[in-house]
């Protein structure tokens, strides 16, 4: 038996989300090491550090870079930060998994993309709600036309900020947080709905900030059309009290349900058939579930671990990374011009491929109250 490489991994950013990474090279068993973490709060790393038992602690990143010469870079920063970190990582020699949102337009994923071609190394958005292993399971029944046509869908995500979230000085600011619960809540479950409904071919959409004082929405809603000819339905929320993630599949001969906040496993699936008694075999193979791993950090970072070992693309990276961003620009562009967006439409000269907002965003600053009536 060949002994398998075992990957030594950096941490940008000791924040709150810092935890779920520990968590995840834990459940990498051995085949990713924590080495070191950098931040640019000196008391807060070293305390980050001496908590999880990581060796080394850095409040320059480019000095860790060069110093530690990690083989995989996870960027857990303000999203400002993720492109020219991540760019940087690859230059060094890593391998990145970058928090969401992965970049702040659809010309800096160019920017990356560009440096991965530069540099044979590969930065990946973490989004961990495919990776659950239902979701396999939920791809490969659609696959086997057992449920027929996908018809319709719906993805809801209706989440709860309140005034205390925003006050972090980089929230609520389209310059450095890049969006509201478009780009920094309702990503995951889009990026989830876009990877079970299949390529999307057109959005219209509408969003506002009505009330939070904030830059960025705090409400999108949007219609899109798939490619396969299904429609579907999309609310991103970040004023809703009772919090739910929500996508409901309805194909052709059934109905597939997923009610879940950060995190799913199979028991957050229900499959409801068109009667009568012949779509036995369609529960039966429902219920074929395969070893129930949950959509958690760790299950995607040991998929990527596996692309490393094969010198594969990951998931998340390239076109996959680049459908997603490019739909969450389309809702914007859609919700700022009143137009309706088809896919590849978004390029160079346009200027909602340098900006989410486009440049059309309401103008307001942090504080301010939002206009309403």
């Amino acid at each position: 038996m060949s002994i398998k490489k075992v990957y030594r991994a950096a941490l940008v950013g000791t924040g709150s989300i810092g935890e779920a990474h520990v968590n995840a090279v834990e459940a990498t068993l051995g085949r990713v090491t924590l080495d070191a973490v950098v931040d640019i709060d000196a008391e807060r790393v070293a305390q980050f550090a001496k908590r999880h038992h990581v060796p080394r602690s850095y409040t320059d990143f480019a000095k860790l870079l060069r110093e530690d010469k990690p083989d995989i870079v996870l960027v857990a920063t303000p999203p400002a930060q993720h492109t020219p970190m991540s760019i940087a990582a690859m230059e060094a020699g890593a391998w990145v998994l970058c928090e969401k949102p992965l970049c702040g337009s659809l010309a800096e994923l160019d920017q990356i993309q560009a440096a991965e071609a530069r540099t044979g190394r590969y930065t990946a958005c973490i989004f961990q709600m495919r990776f659950g292993s239902s979701t396999a399971h939920v791809r490969r029944l659609a696959a086997s036309g057992q449920m027929g046509r996908p018809l319709v869908g719906i993805c809801n995500t209706l989440w709860f900020r309140d005034v205390a979230y925003y006050a972090v000085p980089w929230r609520g600011r389209w310059e450095t947080e890049l969006g509201g619960p478009t780009m920094g809540l309702g990503i995951h479950a889009m990026d989830h709905f876009l990877h079970l409904m299949g390529d999307w071919s057109e959005v219209r959409s509408m969003a506002g900030t009505l009330d939070r004082a904030i830059e960025v929405e705090d409400i999108s809603m949007a219609l899109v059309k798939f490619k396969n000819g299904a429609f579907g339905s999309i609310v991103n929320s970040a004023l809703s009290p009772r919090q739910e993630t929500y996508l409901r599949l309805d194909y052709q001969r059934a109905t597939l349900e997923l009610t879940h906040l950060y995190g799913y496993t199979r028991d957050n699936w229900k499959l409801t058939p068109v009667p009568p008694v012949e779509n036995d075999s369609l529960m039966q193979a429902w219920q074929s579930f395969p070893l129930d791993v949950g959509s958690t950090h760790g299950a995607q970072l040991n998929a990527f671990v596996a692309d490393m070992d094969a010198n594969r693309r990951p998931l998340t990276s390239g076109e996959e990374a680049r459908q997603t961003l490019e739909f969450l620009t389309a809702i914007y562009k859609s919700a700022f011009t009143g137009e309706i967006v088809k896919r590849g439409s978004i390029k160079p000269g346009d200027s909602f491929y340098t900006a989410l907002h486009g440049n059309r965003a309401p103008k307001r600053t942090k504080g301010q109250a939002p206009e309403l009536g």
